[in-house]
């Protein structure tokens, strides 16, 4: 029996790929919707889509082709434009003199096949690939919107003059409104909210532009289309256009926000535009209200999430977290305020800017160019009859004081500093000029935090420690201490991590220590003494989440200081 004869449910019982049984409940769901037997296999959970490929590939006698393990050549993907290329779903694998390979989704359809050959001028030889592996080889060979990128340039390449006309023709602002432009950036929004992004950078250098996105942290290039440099000026026209900012202002920075629903989901897109000697750079930040997390999943461990409750519940008093910018202050800040957040309580904040809408609580925008600065707001706030208040950053002795006044007159106050560590938020406000009896009597707690990327569960697995790094920490290699990493795999990008948790530092306000605040005791003194009664710095908690397998060591340093056992 020739192998095209053969059904392919046939096939993958006799690969005992399915069973019996499952092969008949396909066959009898594919009655009913018409749909093909290979994709009903796959949509009710039976087998995968590359067990189906392979034996399809067996039975139609097309050789399948795994995309991931290919590393396609430039010179091969610039044989087929980006626009035939997502309009075919179709990528190119190599080039033998005149016979172009390419992966297709159905290389039984001549109709597209000979098309492709009349276009392309090369005798097509199709390997068979899954629609989703084809679609992302092409976002990463060919970048972002390369197709758009590409009919932009084509429309505009009148004469031979191409990109270069289009750069100098000072129309460019002009097509800021053009569907294709809008397209663009819509494509570059949505990829960064796929690739769980949480800022974007669009930056003008020399000769080109770069589009950067974070991911857990960490910036990573964007694939994109070296022709992009030609529409710089209408991408951030565009992005200007939807934040409702001045287009036609290009010397002085500009922020604004932008509302969208991607993928389901509604969120804020918060806008930054700063002019550069290459022209205007834009960053925008990613807000989702899904992003607000419960206390309970901030990564606190053991005593530590019990600690801030206790402090959380107090009737009275300042908490203050620290850590540099992109640290997760502000989510555990909402994640304490949603914790105590009820009926019987009144809470008001003010902050620069406002990061989340937390239902329930009244959150106040600062707004220097009126006047409402964070002591302004504090003032007004006091009026309001809180019980509890928020002050987005104590930035200066005017906040500190009025923040402090309150926490020592019956109310709770949560804020932030930029400092190292937890100990060094108690000598800020010293320095800052704060008596030190008020900043020891009103001070709790003060909480210092970075984020770590948590290993990717996919790839986790068991690695040899650095005997190099060991010896540099004075850590014991003979203790039984168990290790991982992540090797890299499709579902982290390669990277070996996947989404972030928090590591904390606690210093908790005791008699003890409120005696060498008064004594104005240096941070040294402070910070022995804290230790001494149980505080865990950032170096020990993140080694904690080293050995439970959570983070790597490498992770933990790159976030702290070096602190050894010995």
């Amino acid at each position: 029996m020739a192998m095209a004869d053969r059904k392919l449910g046939e096939m993958l019982l006799e690969d005992k790929v399915i069973t019996a049984e499952q092969l008949e409940k396909a066959l009898s769901d594919q009655q009913k919707t018409g749909g093909l037997i290979g994709s009903t296999i796959v949509n009710l959970g039976f087998a995968t889509e590359e067990h189906v490929l392979i034996a399809l590939s067996r039975q139609i006698g097309v050789q399948y082709k795994r995309l991931k393990d290919f590393d396609i050549k430039p010179e091969i993907i610039e044989k087929v434009p980006a626009k035939f290329a997502c309009y075919y779903k179709i990528i190119p694998i190599s080039l033998e003199g005149i016979k172009l390979t390419i992966a297709v989704t159905n290389p039984l359809d001549l109709g597209v096949l000979d098309d492709i050959k009349l276009i392309l001028k090369y005798d097509i030889e199709p390997v068979l690939s899954s629609e989703k592996d084809i679609l992302e080889s092409i976002k990463k060979y060919y970048g972002v919107g390369a197709e758009t990128v590409e009919k932009i340039i084509g429309q505009a390449d009148v004469g031979g003059s191409g990109p270069t006309q289009l750069e100098a023709s000072g129309n460019i602002d002009d097509m800021a409104d053009d569907a294709s432009i809008i397209k663009f950036v819509n494509q570059v929004f949505h990829q960064a909210v796929t690739e769980r992004a949480t800022d974007i950078h669009i930056e003008p250098f020399e000769g080109e532009l770069r589009i950067r996105y974070r991911v857990d942290g960490v910036l990573f290039n964007a694939s994109i289309p070296p022709t992009i440099k030609y529409l710089h000026s209408a991408i951030v026209s565009r992005i200007k256009i939807m934040s409702a900012l001045n287009i036609a202002e290009k010397r002085l920075p500009q922020d604004g926000r932008i509302k969208l629903k991607i993928a389901g989901a509604e969120l804020d897109f918060r806008i930054s535009v700063i002019p550069t000697s290459y022209g205007e750079s834009v960053h925008i930040r990613i807000l989702s209200g899904s992003i607000l997390m419960g206390l309970e999943k901030l990564g606190l461990f053991g005593n530590d999430l019990y600690v801030i409750e206790e402090i959380i519940r107090k009737p009275h008093g300042m908490l203050l977290v620290t850590g540099p910018t992109g640290s997760g202050k502000t989510t555990t800040l909402y994640a304490c305020l949603s914790k105590i957040n009820d009926a019987s309580k009144n809470i008001i904040t003010i902050e620069d800017p406002i990061e989340y809408q937390l239902r329930g609580i009244t959150q106040i925008q600062v707004n220097t160019k009126i006047g409402l600065t964070f002591g302004a707001g504090l003032r007004s706030m006091l009026r309001h009859d809180p019980d509890i208040m928020m002050v987005g950053e104590i930035r200066d002795i005017e906040t500190a004081e009025i923040a402090i006044r309150v926490a020592l007159t019956g109310h709770l106050v949560f804020s932030t500093l930029h400092t190292n560590d937890a100990t060094g938020a108690i000598t800020r406000l010293l320095d800052m000029g704060i008596e030190p009896y008020l900043v020891s009597s009103s001070t709790e707690a003060a909480i210092a935090q970075r984020l770590v990327r948590v290993i990717c569960d996919k790839c986790k697995k068991e690695v040899v420690p650095d005997k190099e790094l060991f010896k540099e920490l004075k850590l014991d290699l003979n203790q039984k201490r168990v290790f991982f990493e992540g090797k890299g795999c499709e579902s982290c990008k390669f990277t070996g991590f996947k989404g972030r948790t928090a590591i904390y530092e606690i210093l908790v306000m005791n008699d003890e220590i409120r005696d060498l605040v008064l004594r104005r005791a240096s941070i040294n003194e402070i910070k022995e003494r804290a230790l001494k009664n149980g505080m865990r710095t950032l170096f020990n908690n993140g080694m904690a989440k080293v050995e439970k397998g959570i983070t790597t060591i490498r992770e933990v340093l790159r976030v702290t200081e070096i602190e050894t056992e010995g």
